[in-house]
């Protein structure tokens, strides 16, 4: 089973479009309680309400040989049905990037990564060629400073257009595994709408919903495609930091049960 099927597998069995983003911080997560631990707990907790789980590589890596290894091991114990996501945002190119995406895919053995197209196609290809394997390309992220480069409005053959498009429009080029999806924040719902609608049926990987203060019903709305599927709608710090307190995984289980919930109902209002 490829990633787009295990992906829809889960979105269908779990009837979510919810990616929980695991990313532990030692300063919140309760004492005592190790990064492992801590993730066994939150994935126990919400199994049942995701479509994927998503960690983010650099709060491992900060915690060295530590970290790495509870990252093999968290990757280990999620359940085999859900799809996992390898926010590693790699971008190289040659052995380099052989390297990356073997370290991310046989190595660790996540089902998708995130990846930078700023080197242009070949830092992508060693990625790409991990035909089972699914790869979200970064287009218009859900950060601030986004903006320096992403809007940029660029000359091409057909006239000017922002940045962000011209990635769109070569990941459609360069999908020819049908395994590409595109990174787009929840913060930008014009360039949501837009990307959505150009691109109708690449997989969407949308940040910045929760702590971010990205619209939901927007992100809903122009997010999914014609089946009200193919919008993976990530939320980290709002679920797995709920509550500081001991009850933190009944806390994450709520939080991840309201929002998937939320979702959904947002999916009934576009199908009236």
């Amino acid at each position: 089973m490829n990633f787009i099927e295990k992906l829809t597998t889960a979105t269908r069995t779990n009837k979510s479009l919810l990616c929980v983003g695991l990313d532990p911080d030692l300063k919140r997560i309760p004492e005592g309680m190790g990064i492992l631990e801590f993730n066994k707990t939150i994935i126990d907790a919400t199994a049942d309400l995701v479509c994927t789980y998503k960690p983010n590589l650099a709060f491992y890596e900060a915690m060295g040989n530590e970290g790495l290894s509870a990252l093999e091991q968290t990757v280990q114990y999620i359940p085999d049905n859900i799809p996992i996501i390898g926010d590693a945002k790699r971008g190289d190119i040659g052995n380099t990037a052989k390297a990356y995406a073997k370290a991310i895919f046989d190595h660790f053995g996540f089902d998708a990564a995130t990846v930078s197209p700023y080197l242009g196609f070949d830092s992508l290809e060693p990625f790409l060629e991990y035909q089972n394997k699914g790869i979200f390309i970064l287009c218009r992220t859900s950060n601030a400073g986004a903006a320096d480069f992403q809007s940029l409005r660029c000359e091409t053959t057909d006239g000017y257009q922002p940045l962000f498009e011209i990635v769109a429009q070569k990941a459609s080029e360069w999908n020819t595994r049908g395994n590409i999806g595109l990174v787009v924040g929840a913060t930008y719902i014009d360039e949501l709408k837009l990307i959505r609608s150009s691109h109708p049926n690449m997989p969407l990987l949308i940040p910045g919903v929760g702590a971010q203060g990205g619209d939901l019903a927007a992100v809903v709305r122009y997010g999914v495609n014609s089946d009200g599927e193919g919008a993976i709608v990530n939320s980290s710090r709002g679920i797995i930091y709920a509550s500081p307190g001991k009850d933190f995984a009944e806390a994450a289980r709520q939080a991840a049960s309201v929002l998937r919930d939320q979702i959904n109902d947002c999916l009934t209002t576009l199908r009236r």
